[in-house]
């Protein structure tokens, strides 16, 4: 497992924005997923973090996107009953906005099962009932028409790419405001260290400049501010 506890509690308190600019300085630029916004009420005013269970679609195939493709043995019903709690399920729907790939029912039993949230690039349909549900989802929007519309359900826990990110299953996933960002599950403990100490320190720099300090030098903080900011946190004072 990528993600231990202590981890997982360190990173529920470090926004999205914090971890893509730490990411950005080891050298990652494409980890925030793009289309996957805050949907569902559930998904309002609250960070998410898990490891992502991955899902695929590709573009609909008539003697394979019907409605019978519902009862096979790969389709997302399988998959959902193959997810562990506290993952975070990542559809790649290929962008496609005017096919829902879940519904109410499906949503309503990934939560069931303790999945912790969607995130897609794609829409889910039945918006009032996926509501209802409880389901944080973070997705591109609601359509009516089935997944089997626009799109081929094919497989579950290989790499994807959502958003134009590529995710590998157990890469960590956070979920805030601000949208959705990927963490390799090999820089997990990394990131999330340089990330605490960055939040630390931009609250120190906030609290400069509520005090009416001018930004030059003061962020990002040149060496003056910099000991001055180690100073304050010797002292327990940042």
């Amino acid at each position: 497992m990528a993600l231990s506890a202590e981890t997982k509690a360190k990173l529920e308190k470090i926004t999205t924005a914090t971890l893509t600019t730490v990411l950005l300085k080891k050298g990652l630029r494409n980890v925030w997923m793009r289309k996957a916004a805050p949907f569902t009420p559930a998904a309002q005013n609250v960070r998410l973090v898990g490891e992502a269970f991955t899902l695929r679609f590709v573009p609909a195939r008539e003697d394979l996107a019907t409605p019978a493709s519902w009862s096979s043995p790969i389709s997302t019903r399988a998959a959902i009953e193959a997810m562990p709690e506290g993952v975070i399920a990542v559809a790649d729907a290929m962008g496609v906005s005017d096919a829902g790939i879940f519904g109410d029912i499906l949503c309503a039993r990934l939560a069931k099962r303790g999945v912790t949230a969607l995130v897609t690039d794609g829409a889910v349909r039945d918006v009032a009932g996926v509501n209802g549900t409880g389901l944080p989802v973070w997705c591109a929007g609601g359509a009516a028409p089935p997944s089997v519309a626009g799109l081929t359900f094919v497989s579950w826990q290989e790499p994807i790419g959502c958003g134009g990110v590529a995710v590998f299953p157990g890469d960590v996933v956070v979920c805030d405001a601000d949208g959705c960002v990927l963490i390799p599950k090999d820089m997990v403990d990394a990131v999330t260290e340089e990330s605490v100490e960055q939040e630390r320190l931009e609250g120190w720099i906030m609290k400069q400049v509520d005090a009416g300090m001018a930004l030059p030098g003061l962020y990002p903080a040149n060496a003056e501010n910099k000991a001055r900011y180690e100073a304050d946190k010797a002292a327990g004072r940042a």
